[in-house]
């Protein structure tokens, strides 16, 4: 039987993490305007976040490996905390940005804590479903946080947004304390992450990892302006709700298809994603076409951060802690090249971010041939 409770403290640090990360997507015009500085400067709140965990993501990770994991837990949330209060009220664009830089860094050790956290926490054979439980804040914090992030931003001022979440780590922390058993550190040392690089099958899981975000932030990161370019800005609201609700449906399909078929989801949730973004270029800013767009977008996206997890789990096995770190490396330095390559495109018409998107997004097709995986419990195989 899974601990639930245990699980779903670490389901909600995991939606805390997510939408510190995404958020300024949804405020991206309100913060624009209020600090005085261009949509494609504010994009960089992502881009700067996203280089931070990614440059940080093995280095911290290895660092922390002896570290009791509950006491690092608690320590992540303490900073998410400061870090989200000083942007609510800070109203200077590099103060803004030197606290997002440390939420990165937070971000990346946090990310490859939980994963192993989840699956220590749970029995034998019930490890991915501990996974897919503690992994779901990601589609989550996409259905719900950050349309009510970007709502509360419309209605009050973004600062609120930011408050919000500021405030949600109070209660986190007396739950985690509460109902989170401690697990002992990690006894490996500080090289241990980048030895996982050279596990058969890793290097071509990591490219598929980082094209996949890489294409998947190239518009996602610039959602606004590309929903402005196609008269559609009024649907930016609803289009994050609906992405975020299908979001939450493709990571139920993956926790029920990962374990026995993970090469046949991988597939399908580059597929889906790329037609999407394909077909939210194409609608010409039909309303119903924008939301099966959203939708289907959704429905792509939403196992891929689990699977990509689960995946390099079934890869690494005993080294699958510090492995995560490579994984939460290549998919943030994407994000932050996503948003980066997104804002170079910006200025030469949005209509070519959901093409230039999604022929990115297709790539990892390439890679993910050379992948065959196994079922749960057993190694993964490279074909040769």
């Amino acid at each position: 039987m899974l601990p639930l409770p245990a699980l779903l403290a670490l389901t909600t640090t995991v939606f805390l993490g997510c939408l510190t990360e995404v958020l300024p997507a949804g405020l991206l015009l309100g913060m624009s305007e209020e600090l005085g500085v261009s949509p494609s400067a504010t994009g960089q709140l992502v881009t700067v976040y996203a280089i931070t965990t990614a440059l940080t993501a093995v280095p911290l990770t290895g660092a922390t490996l002896r570290i009791p994991r509950k006491r690092l837990l608690l320590a992540l949330i303490a900073g998410f905390l400061v870090t989200n209060l000083v942007i609510a009220v800070s109203s200077s664009y590099p103060v803004i940005l030197a606290a997002r830089v440390v939420s990165g860094a937070l971000t990346g050790v946090m990310w490859s804590l939980v994963a192993g956290y989840a699956m220590r926490l749970a029995p034998p054979g019930l490890t991915g479903r501990a996974l897919a439980v503690a992994m779901s804040g990601t589609p989550i914090g996409f259905a719900l946080g950050v349309p009510a992030g970007t709502a509360l931003g419309e209605l009050a001022d973004w600062r609120w947004a930011f408050a919000a979440m500021a405030l949600i780590t109070v209660p986190l922390l007396v739950w985690v304390l509460a109902a989170v058993p401690a697990v002992p550190a990690d006894p490996a040392g500080p090289t241990r992450p980048l030895a996982a690089a050279r596990l058969p099958g890793m290097r071509p899981v990591l490219a598929t990892v980082a094209l996949f975000s890489l294409g998947h932030n190239v518009a996602y990161t610039y959602v606004g302006p590309v929903l402005a370019g196609l008269d559609a800005e009024s649907l930016l609201g609803a289009v994050l709700l609906v992405f975020g609700c299908a979001a939450v449906g493709g990571m139920a399909a993956v926790g029920s298809a990962l374990d026995s078929r993970p090469r046949a989801v991988l597939l399908s949730c580059t597929a889906v994603t790329a037609a999407a973004v394909v077909l939210l270029g194409i609608g010409d800013g039909v309303h119903g076409l924008v939301l099966v767009a959203a939708g289907l977008w959704g429905l792509g996206f939403g196992g891929a951060p689990t699977a990509f997890q689960a995946v390099t789990a079934l890869l690494a096995g005993p080294t699958a802690d510090a492995a995560q770190s490579l994984t939460i490396a290549a998919w943030n330095g994407a994000v932050a090249g996503g948003a980066l390559l997104g804002g170079l495109l910006l200025p030469l018409g949005t209509g070519l971010l959901p093409w230039c998107a999604a022929l990115v997004i297709l790539s990892p097709l390439l890679f993910s041939r050379r992948v065959v995986l196994s079922a749960p419990g057993d190694r993964c195989r490279t074909r040769r």
